[in-house]
């Protein structure tokens, strides 16, 4: 089968037919569409709602500060490591039944959690929901592509983006909304209790509305390549462990060492791969995927965005809690300028005039640039930053959502739906150590900027704020130019 002709990665390809009956004369595509994403939302939000609930958790089971680190990170560990996998599973298995699967999983470790009498076991249950996740994600965006199909298939796409920002930010919102509450004297259970009367519901609508085969339309289920997946799963736990518990370790020599060898594995599982296409076999991620039009600059774009995402509310949390005193409700709230613009930004882009289409990911990034510099200058000097702080976080929200929405909807308009497994494993695993990076840079950043300034106080917290503020908006700038960069390559 030949390629498509090479568009212009800024250009939107033609999107593929339908795999479904037409959504407009179909409910079942919409229920689905709810199922899926209140899924994705759920998981999203546990990936953030345990940061403001850790300190109850800490002195509740008097755990030490590297269980606290675990109980947080292990469910990103796991996460990010089963990815790949389990958006192969779903290719293999039935995308609607890996799905149900994934979600049962994370249903049950919830309710583990919520229950867990110490911190071993709320860690060792928090890997388990991390499984879960990687299994149950990957399947939203291969159901979406088999599912919907030309303008269906980018409002659906619109509305999985915004998911994916409003349920990191909504995940501090509810986690302080839980934990102050204190449901009759629980503290911090509700947090992972609040997952099982939702995963219960959405398992029982999703066997209504899901599709439990591999269904008629379905290329046959590649085999799964095991050295593949032993490779980069290999890869990805030495990268995402140190990335995730190297700042609080203070970045020991086995977190470099541990990074070194992850980036030599994935090399190898590059290569691995590469000639097992050429002999004929099945790699994880078919090569046809990777050589897409603009699909690298996608990749480039969406790590960029969503390192930016992850980094602007880390530090801005430690900022507003730690240097300003914050509560856990005024902290999560601090972030619903930001959320309830991306979503609704998210949702709308594709109705802006056609003229500016081409420009909405360099404009987003060149916007969230300049707005995560204003959030540092409002900010300054231990000030809460006035009214003038708010439109800087919803520029924010307006300035991601253009940068992540149309990159990720182009990217995936043009990949056939027998591809589908591959393209969402990847982007979802891109999606995911972006945040993990950002996290971690742009955290230890910040903390070592505090720490060279001394005492913590609202002054010199501001001034640390500052300078992530810079470096995560020369990071957008990157972004912006991106797309020029690799145009002439």
């Amino acid at each position: 089968m030949t390629n498509p002709p090479r568009t212009s990665p800024d250009s939107a390809p033609a999107p593929t037919p339908a795999t479904s009956k037409d959504p407009g004369t179909d409910n079942r595509p919409r229920r689905l569409l709810v199922v899926v994403l209140a899924a994705q939302f759920m998981a999203l939000l546990d990936v953030f709602i345990v940061n403001v609930a850790a300190p109850t958790i800490g002195s509740d089971l008097n755990a030490s500060g590297a269980d606290l680190q675990l109980v947080v990170a292990g469910y990103a560990v796991t996460y990010s490591v089963l990815l790949i996998t389990g958006a192969r599973l779903g290719d293999r298995f039935g995308h609607g039944r890996v799905h149900l699967v994934g979600l049962a999983l994370f249903t049950a470790a919830s309710l583990a959690c919520g229950l867990a009498a110490g911190s071993t076991e709320l860690i060792a249950f928090r890997l388990v929901q991390g499984a879960g996740s990687a299994v149950m994600i990957p399947q939203v965006l291969s159901l979406i592509q088999r599912t919907f199909g030309g303008e269906a298939r980018i409002r659906a796409l619109g509305a999985y983006s915004a998911v994916l920002a409003v349920g990191a930010a909504a995940g501090q919102v509810v986690g302080g909304l839980l934990v102050s509450a204190d449901l009759l004297g629980t503290g911090w259970r509700p947090v992972f209790l609040v997952n099982v009367p939702v995963g219960l519901f959405l398992l029982v609508v999703g066997r209504r509305v899901l599709p439990r085969g591999t269904g008629a339309r379905q290329a046959p289920a590649r085999g799964l390549d095991v050295s593949g997946l032993v490779l980069l799963g290999a890869a990805v736990s030495l990268v995402t462990v140190p990335l995730v518990l190297g700042q609080e370790e203070d970045w020991p020599l086995w977190s470099w060492l541990s990074l070194a060898v992850g980036a030599l594995l994935f090399a190898l599982f590059c290569g691995y791969e590469s000639r097992l296409a050429r002999r004929g076999g099945a790699p994880l991620i078919a090569p046809r995927v990777l050589r897409r039009p603009g699909m690298g600059l996608a990749v480039l774009r969406i790590g960029s965005v969503m390192a930016v995402n992850g980094g602007f509310l880390f530090v801005l949390t430690l900022h507003v809690q730690a240097g300003l005193g914050y509560s856990a409700l005024r902290a999560g709230l601090t972030f619903a300028p930001t959320a309830v613009v991306f979503g609704v930004v998210g949702l709308t882009w594709r109705s802006w005039p056609a003229a500016w289409q081409r420009a909405l990911a360099p404009a987003g990034f060149t916007l969230t640039a300049l707005c995560v510099a204003g959030v540092g200058l409002a900010l300054r000097g231990g000030d809460h930053g006035g009214v003038w702080v708010y439109p800087a976080y919803a520029g924010v929200g307006v300035g991601l959502a253009l940068a992540f929405s149309p990159t990720l909807t182009r990217a995936l308009a043009a990949v056939r739906p027998e591809d589908a497994a591959d393209a969402s494993g990847l982007l979802a695993t891109v999606t995911q150590l972006g945040q993990l990076i950002g996290v971690a840079a742009f955290g230890a950043l910040f903390l070592h900027r505090l720490e060279s300034l001394g005492a913590l106080e609202a002054y010199t917290s501001s001034e640390a704020l500052l300078t992530c503020m810079f470096a995560l908006a020369a990071t957008a700038a990157l972004g912006a130019v991106s797309g020029l960069v690799l145009r002439r390559r």
